[in-house]
């Protein structure tokens, strides 16, 4: 599958991260969503599991169909058959008329079942009915219907070991598994923790209208560096609610502990990188960052074949010292945001000869891209944005560079 196709499954989607996890699971909605194979979602609460069904379905050849959601632990034990799978007038009391169930609503489309986990034994065995067989009886009823669905379902707990408890039929966990789709924690792929705060705080500032000015970096740190037992869907009512409660101001270390009631780590606030207007904007300060520590390189190169090369004394300034003439050290309770002048228009060579020196440019630009590529995991489109060039240019850069 090309980074495109998943690039752009990803954004029709609305599933957000880079890590490693997460392109497994993209590539597994591609591979099985245009089959009516039955669907089992395992995960965490808060992982994102009915986004993964949703994804399935708008994938199917069902999704111009109906796509019914129920959570099964939301339903109480004693109607829930009768919200699956209907019920005829008279067969308890207060059904005073025939009623359809969610499965005959959902024919010819998709169920998805939450929370299997919760369901009553005796409701265990016509779901398994329906798998087999296609077909229910309404609660009263006396006459089978049969349907066409496809059957996505889900659970935040362990099902092999609710068999060993005896609270889910073995024979409904095999026909549920046949495919597995596994969400993980949020703790196991914190790398797209920040880039799951940028899209929630963007969006959600952006939809009322709140200004938002950003997280500090050791704001950000200590976000990443949170187990989030609540998983993505904690650090999105988080995010938002630090954008209400902080509005206008940069979000810094002390809000975030203080809400988040851990304690402040212990922090470089001297760190070569300022605070961003956005992830992204971080992102592009390391990459920068790298150009001008390059630079000095080179310009020491130049110096010792010209003869000029004088060594540095122990004594001497650390080297951040040409970084910070542009990149100012983080203060935890400032923002200093400067323009990004020194990056380079897209051109023929995208780093700026003026910046970097004549000698070696090839060489520099070609460890940009290189090291550029290797922090987005080889995905060409990231790395094109984060070097503000196109993909067209990229991919001749890789090959021209044989990268």
């Amino acid at each position: 599958m090309s980074e495109a196709h998943l690039d752009k499954l990803q954004q029709s989607f609305g599933i957000i991260g880079e890590s490693e996890r997460i392109k497994e699971i993209i590539e597994t909605i591609d591979q099985v969503a245009g089959t009516d194979i039955t669907i089992l979602i395992a995960g965490e609460s808060g992982t994102g599991k009915e986004l993964i069904a949703d994804a399935l379905h708008k994938m199917s050849r069902r999704k111009h169909q109906p796509f019914v959601k129920v959570n099964c632990g939301a339903i109480p034990a004693g109607i829930l058959e009768s919200e699956l799978f209907g019920h005829v007038k008279g067969s308890f009391t207060g059904a005073i008329e025939d009623r359809k169930g969610y499965f005959e609503t959902a024919n010819n489309g998709t169920i998805f079942l939450d929370e299997i986990g919760e369901m009553p034994m005796e409701t265990q065995v016509k779901l398994l009915r329906v798998l087999e067989l296609g077909e229910f009886i309404p609660v009263g009823g006396s006459q089978s219907k049969r349907v066409d669905v496809r059957i996505i379902a889900a659970t935040n707990k362990d099902l092999a070991e609710e068999i060993e408890k005896g609270n889910f039929r073995k024979d409904l966990y095999y026909r549920l598994k046949t495919i597995t789709i596994v969400a993980p924690p949020l703790r196991h792929h914190s790398e797209d923790i920040p880039l799951l705060i940028e899209r929630f705080a963007l969006d959600f500032a952006n939809r009322n209208n709140i200004p938002f000015k950003g997280f500090s970096p050791n704001a950000l740190h200590i976000m990443e560096n949170y187990r989030w037992p609540g998983n993505v869907r904690e650090l999105k009512n988080f995010v938002e609610s630090m954008i209400v409660l902080e509005k206008g101001a940069v979000i810094n270390s002390t809000m975030v502990a203080r809400r988040l009631g851990v304690e402040k780590r212990s922090i470089s606030t001297n760190l070569p990188v300022r605070v961003p207007k956005s992830i992204d904007q971080a992102e592009r300060e390391l990459i920068l960052q790298q150009i001008l520590l390059m630079r000095r390189d080179i310009t020491d190169i130049k110096n010792a074949l010209t003869g000029d090369y004088q060594p540095l004394a122990l004594e001497s300034a650390p080297r951040t010292t040409d970084i910070q003439r542009y990149i100012p050290p983080v203060q935890e309770e400032e923002d200093s945001v400067e323009d990004e002048s020194e990056y380079a228009e897209e051109d023929q060579s995208f780093v700026n000869p003026n910046v970097l020196g004549k000698v070696s440019l090839e060489e520099v630009e070609r460890e940009l891209i290189e090291k550029t590529l290797q922090k987005f995991h080889n995905r060409k489109r990231q790395t094109a944005n984060a070097l503000k060039i196109s993909e067209r240019t990229l991919y001749r850069k890789i090959k021209e560079y044989g990268l």
